[in-house]
């Protein structure tokens, strides 16, 4: 008797730069995908700069075609719209005319640009449809364009939607017709998890979490944060108010991150502010960490600050894992994850003298940093990469069973 065929997942993306939804595509084919993937994306921006997906193993086929998606296009005046609005639909022809979609049985979008032209690709076809939404559905956060494509394009064509959170399921669950199925999955985020019988591990950062448990750190050393460089991550926030508590002090801010979609500015600018703030000398602008595990051991308090609500905050889960004691804003998917007071500290969002007294009260109370960390890296429902996979693995089977059971017989 043969073996059920491996369903063939075509991967679409618009980017190879190091954003989170690239790092959580690629965690998934690193992690050896039960399904047959291949991942077809468009042209890099920058033609010269190596793509995160050059990390993609050797044996999951790729292929570059079409042409580039710049960011920020969606958030533009009319001749910005028309001019993405043309690149959407020619790469939807280099998607649909590709021998990959022709051969796969689920088109898989990883991004919400991805989502615009593989929804155009697909029409008219039986191609089952998954859509990744890791942006809550709205315009401030996808631009008054690709709010307009995402709610009368893609989610209406969709025939499943994959949300990073309950927060960013639910903004997109008046756009999608009924009965399609429908999941919120953490993204893919290289937690290193750690259950409460594995006490002499030595697995990275979550062992330098469990060893936090019961024990009073010694003096406060470092405030993290683990963000791209970008406005709306909240690092301009942090600085501020990690001047307020720690000006002049041997703490230092380390804020990693590279600084894609043109926000190398926005990285100077925080250095300026931080000399300003007569901090300078305290703030490291470390850039693409490729050891996470390593970084967030040696942090005292990792924070997620995003002026506006969080999809889901690939961070905090990250902080949360490794067990360190986190400071979060209040709303979107970082509030479905920290239980205030338990497991992490909630601040009111875009409130920098609340962070501020947070930063001061964790530093302040040893014992509380040492609580809510051995609190962290026992948060229930983590997932490592091999989980999400397989939690994939089975939404895009279900996926298939109901898009089977809707054609016609």
């Amino acid at each position: 008797m043969t073996s059920p065929r491996a369903i063939r997942v075509l991967h679409l993306d618009h980017t190879s730069a190091a954003g989170g939804a690239e790092f959580a595509l690629l965690r998934m084919l690193q992690a050896g995908p039960g399904w047959a993937p291949y991942l077809l994306m468009a042209p890099p921006e920058d033609r010269t700069a190596p793509g995160i997906y050059d990390a993609v193993p050797v044996r999951v086929p790729r292929r570059i075609a079409g042409v580039r998606q710049p960011a920020g296009a969606s958030s533009g005046g009319r001749l910005a719209a028309a001019r993405m609005g043309a690149r959407v639909l020619a790469q939807a022809g280099v998607v649909r005319t590709s021998r990959a979609f022709h051969g796969a049985d689920v088109i898989d979008a990883n991004t919400a640009r991805s989502a615009a032209y593989g929804a155009f690709a697909v029409r008219g076809t039986r191609k089952a449809f998954v859509v990744h939404l890791r942006d809550l559905v709205e315009p401030e956060a996808l631009g008054r364009s690709g709010y307009a494509l995402m709610t009368r394009v893609v989610l209406p064509r969709a025939d499943g939607v994959v949300a990073n959170s309950r927060a960013t399921l639910e903004s997109a669950r008046p756009f999608f017709r009924a009965g399609v199925p429908a999941e919120a999955i953490p993204s893919a985020s290289g937690l290193r998890v750690r259950s409460a019988a594995d006490g002499a591990t030595a697995d990275g950062a979550a062992a330098a979490g469990a060893a936090t448990a019961g024990a009073a750190p010694g003096p406060l050393r470092i405030v993290g944060m683990l963000a791209r460089i970008d406005p709306w991550k909240g690092q301009a926030q942090l600085l501020e108010a990690f001047a307020r508590v720690f000006r002049g002090r041997d703490t230092r801010l380390q804020l990693a991150g590279g600084a894609p979609f043109g926000h190398e500015a926005f990285a100077d600018a925080l250095r300026r502010r931080a000399a300003e703030l007569g901090v300078g000398t305290q703030l490291d602008l470390l850039g693409h960490v490729a050891d996470v595990d390593a970084l967030l051991a040696n942090w005292d308090i990792a924070v997620q600050a995003s002026t506006r609500p969080e999809p889901l905050g690939q961070n905090v889960l990250q902080y949360l894992a490794a067990g360190r004691a986190v400071v979060a804003a209040d709303e979107g998917g970082p509030a479905e994850w920290i239980e205030d007071g338990v497991n992490g500290l909630l601040v009111p969002p875009r409130d920098v003298d609340a962070l501020a007294d947070a930063l001061a009260r964790l530093d302040a109370d040893a014992a509380l940093r040492a609580r809510l960390a051995a609190a962290a890296a026992a948060t229930p429902g983590l997932l490592d990469d091999t989980a999400v996979t397989r939690a994939h693995e089975a939404f895009y089977e279900r996926v298939l069973r109901a898009s089977a059971a809707r054609r016609p017989a």
